[in-house]
């Protein structure tokens, strides 16, 4: 099986994932790899947007000393969406749960 090297550009974090997701589900296709490089480009934007909210905080002042929220919350939130969306679409959001049908997980889980 060919193993698929992560675009450079990626952060460590992005390109680790890369590696474990390129490991756990078989990506043959060119558009497959676009699509999955694109969500990690998301997720890295939504990490940096992160890092700037967490140094200044949730709020900040405009110039009149309003407080106003963060100018980077929506870049982070549609980020995340994206980044989150793109594992929607190559089917990697499967999640196994506890449960023997449909419905709400048992009391206590």
């Amino acid at each position: 099986m060919k193993t698929h090297k992560p675009p450079s550009h990626l952060s460590a974090e992005a390109k680790s994932i890369w590696a474990k997701l390129c490991d756990e589900f078989t990506l043959t296709d060119a558009g497959a790899l676009e699509l999955l490089r694109a969500g990690l480009e998301a997720f890295d934007r939504a990490q940096s947007a992160r890092a700037s909210i967490d140094k200044v905080g949730m709020v900040v002042k405009d110039r009149f000393g309003a407080v106003k929220p963060h100018p980077l919350i929506p870049c982070e939130r549609d980020s995340r969406a994206a980044y989150v969306h793109a594992l929607k679409i190559l089917g990697m959001d499967i999640v196994d749960t506890p449960t023997a049908g449909p419905g709400r997980p048992p009391r206590g889980y």
